[in-house]
């Protein structure tokens, strides 16, 4: 989503070092019967891809890309009228469908179920609830307007850029100060804070009212993440070759699997096969590793706060489409979601999407206000990925966030 995001396109981050590389094919669905679904900028290419469903799928996602460029920006903002609604509306017809609903309704084969089961798990929720849809129609809809590029170096390059450019501009970042309540700030006309709703409560908890911490008290996290690190001799012996031309793999096999799998963890429970989202970024980022050796990453879905170990069922969903693939680990790292936390508070419990995006808390996270930015106390903000639009890589939640401060402190309307 960096590489889409309307506030990072707006801004000159390819002078302080960002870069895109951009994989031959955005992902790899492999199934076990050796067929591959892809998804590629093109369209009709996907398409191809997905057997007897492939002039339903072009017919769906023809429809929504003709509206991408009115809805994409809807998407990536707190709930308001729409600019256009008519397109809005077209779109939201099939966005807030359970993701079991639309792959019923539009597919009939095994290859486009399961590929759009996969797209739809990044959703982080069961597939059977509303507006799971969703996820998958506009990680498709970015795939076929952007891309899915990574960033050469590492997504930390972002988080440079970002603060290289914030720096030129006379900002100032301190580092390795932990904050715990608001007594250490200094003081200012507006504070923003880009934490959970539950650090909101630590820090900021006295100056909130009752009603607005009871709120704040009542808002779901959703799943957590199990996330394993490997550096492997060579690349991942991926049977199909168009494994190896994509940045990023969904390891679930069918529609059926990948539906366990993930409704497992959203009851709390742990599916012996679970789906499993794998990148490579090495493979097209040389810079990421020494010559001869890749660097890959890949997690699963698991309940919230589980200390289950998933290493074992994790690698042998990928040895299942690449035989081999044990052999090649040279290192593993791993993160359960307790590590997940430790490493990054605001994962609380594993939680790396900023909370639960079902349909009551996709627009009004973390709370339902006037403006989900704004906290019960003057001058006090929520600017993290729990305020909409959500988790991704995107920097609208803290663009949309600074637009509430400008109007609401300073008396200003940006353009």
């Amino acid at each position: 989503m960096a590489a889409a995001s309307p506030f990072f396109l707006s801004i000159p981050l390819s002078e302080y070092g960002l870069e895109f590389v951009f994989p031959g094919l955005a992902m790899a669905h492999p199934f076990a019967n050796g067929k591959v679904a892809i998804l590629s900028q093109s369209i009709p290419e996907t398409a191809l891809s997905l057997g007897e469903d492939g002039k339903s799928y072009e017919r769906m996602m023809n429809m929504v890309m003709q509206d991408w460029s009115r809805i994409f920006p809807e998407i990536l903002s707190p709930l308001h009228f729409p600019k256009y609604p008519l397109a809005v509306a077209r779109f939201g017809t099939k966005a807030i469908l359970p993701a079991t609903r639309l792959i019923h309704k539009y597919f009939r084969g095994p290859q486009a179920s399961g590929f759009f089961a996969g797209m739809a798990a990044h959703s982080m929720r069961s597939l059977s609830t509303a507006a799971s849809s969703a996820f998958g129609l506009v990680l498709a809809g970015i795939a076929h307007s952007t891309g899915w590029p990574v960033a050469k170096g590492g997504s930390g390059r972002i988080v440079e850029a970002l603060s290289a450019y914030f720096i030129s501009l006379g900002g100032k970042i301190e580092l390795n100060f932990p904050v715990t309540s608001l007594g250490q700030l200094p003081s200012s006309h507006a504070i923003m804070l880009d934490t959970s709703p539950h650090q909101l409560l630590q820090i900021a908890g006295q100056r909130l009212s009752y009603i607005y911490q009871w709120q704040l008290k009542r808002y779901r996290y959703g799943m957590g993440v199990y996330k394993m690190d490997w550096a492997i001799e060579g690349s991942i012996p991926f049977t199909a070759p168009e494994c190896r031309l994509a940045g990023t793999l969904h390891l679930g096999n069918s529609f059926g699997e990948i539906e366990d799998s993930e409704s497992a963890a959203a009851r709390g429970s742990l599916s012996d096969s679970p789906f499993v989202l794998l990148a490579q970024q090495s493979l097209f980022d040389p810079s990421r590793s020494p010559d001869g050796k890749h660097t890959v990453w890949g997690y699963c879905h698991t309940p919230l706060g589980s200390v289950a170990d998933r290493s074992a069922d994790i690698e042998k969903q990928v040895e299942r489409f690449a035989p081999g693939f044990r052999d090649r680990i040279l290192a593993r790292h791993i993160m359960n979601p307790a590590d997940m936390e430790a490493y990054n508070p605001n994962c609380l419990g594993g939680a790396i999407d900023g909370g639960e995006e079902s349909l009551s808390q996709l627009f009004t996270r973390p709370a339902l206000r006037f403006s989900p930015y704004r906290t019960s106390a003057k001058g006090i903000y929520l600017c993290s990925s729990s305020t909409p639009p959500g988790g991704g890589a995107h920097g609208m939640c803290g663009y949309h966030a600074a637009l509430r401060v400008l109007r609401d402190i300073f008396n200003l309307k940006p353009t």
